[in-house]
Parts: C-alpha cells; structure tokens; sequence
C-alpha cells in the first residue's frame, strides 16, 4: 500500500540526506493503515512538488512521545549533535488529549 503524509522541509530534508530514519507521528486512525513493507510518498510542505518514497521497515508503538524519545537516539528521529531533543515539542502538532486517546508510532522508514 502507499499512503502520502505531508512533511515540513526541515524533516523532509533530514530523511532525503538518510540521516533521519524514524518519523514521529500520531497512531490516528489514518496511520493505523501504515504496515512494515508499505511505501510512504512524502510530500514538501512547502514545496508541494518536491516528493519523497520512501519503504516503511518497522513501526514502534508508544503510549506518548517522551516514551518514543526514550527508545531511540536523537539522530534517528531528527535532531542535530548538540541539538535538545524535547518530546513536548510535539504537541505542536497533536494535542495531549489525541496522544493520550490513540498513542504515537516512530515509522521506520528507508529511503528507495
């Protein structure tokens, strides 16, 4: 299955380059449907034309961020060296009481 998720530059870029191989998401309905072995086309926010594919290769399951922070390293899911990884920014994309309903999954994910 391919399924299109919109992504800022910034995380688009990191994936792009391979240096972020874990994309932090909300478990929604919508991303319930992601499997091991299915393909995610991203789309640049900014640039809607600039498109990524890239093979989902696992899927982490979490009752929040700060436990999805725990399990992997800061490089993985995006941040630079020296960078402070802070799970709490996430709520500027999902608010506590979604976290707390559906829970979060890192997607693995390897470029193609």
């Amino acid at each position: 299955m391919i399924h299109k998720l919109n992504l800022n530059p910034d995380p688009f870029n990191s994936i792009k380059s391979g240096r972020k191989t874990i994309e932090m998401r909300l478990f929604d309905e919508r991303r319930q449907l992601i499997c091991a072995g299915d393909h995610i086309i991203f789309i640049n926010t900014v640039q809607p034309n600039l498109l990524l594919e890239v093979l989902v290769t696992n899927l982490y399951r979490y009752h929040s961020f700060y436990e999805l922070y725990k399990h992997h390293d800061e490089a993985s899911i995006g941040y630079l060296n020296g960078e402070v990884s802070e799970p709490k920014d996430m709520e500027e994309y999902y608010t506590p009481e979604n976290i707390k309903k559906y829970g979060v999954v890192g997607i693995e994910v390897k470029l193609i």
